[in-house]
């Protein structure tokens, strides 16, 4: 069984996703066996609390800085035998030690379609706002794994959804996360679970 870790820092509605997926048998061969949040008091701390998930707190205050934290975070998740790490809306940066002790086992999704509307700034509503002041008929979400460029690891899976013209930030947001974002995260951590994932340079197999 694939132990996985969601790190969260907020409100944790991907990691709900995550949740009842894997309470609907769709996690095949994995289970969430810890969340770790970047801040204490964080709605998805209790989300995982009624889901009987063993939940810590490791917060970006309580170090030096990004690096220290980062191999705070390291040693826990080594402590705690995780196989898979999941960003889920995880909005402290973390340096490349992360990445190096689980290279292509760390795991991201975010909400555009890279290459568009990615990288350093583009968070939150942040990307939505640029989305809709390009003017794009499409956008949605793409996980991928994480590599040392910010958001700039191989893609595993992405969805576009409609943008419609009256659409603000918040309703578009809403919308990929509905469309897009619930249903890649998990079917991509369950193809991970199932051992269908390879990487070549920068492509993702998925095995049938």
């Amino acid at each position: 069984m694939v132990r996985v870790a969601v790190l969260v820092s907020g409100g944790g509605t991907n990691l709900q996703a995550l949740i009842d997926a894997q309470n609907r048998g769709e996690i095949v061969g994995g289970e969430i066996s810890a969340v770790i949040a970047s801040k204490p008091g964080v709605f998805a701390l209790e989300r995982a609390a009624k889901a009987n998930i063993p939940a810590f707190v490791i917060a970006r205050k309580d170090f030096a800085n990004s690096r220290e934290m980062t191999l705070a975070y390291v040693s826990k998740l080594k402590e705690l035998n995780i196989d898979l790490v999941v960003l889920a809306g995880f909005m402290t940066i973390l340096t490349e030690e992360l990445v190096q002790a689980y290279p292509n086992a760390v795991m991201n999704v975010h909400p555009a379609l890279i290459p568009s509307f990615c990288g350093k700034g583009y968070y939150g509503l942040h990307v939505h706002e640029k989305a809709l002041e390009y003017g794009v008929k499409l956008s949605g979400a793409t996980c991928h794994f994480v590599n040392e460029e910010c958001d700039g690891g191989p893609i595993i899976m992405q969805k576009a959804v409609e943008v419609k013209p009256d659409d603000t930030p918040e309703t578009l947001q809403l919308r990929i996360m509905e469309q897009a974002e619930w249903k890649i995260l998990p079917k991509s951590v369950s193809l991970f679970c199932e051992g269908r994932l390879s990487v070549k340079d920068r492509t993702v197999f998925i095995k049938e």
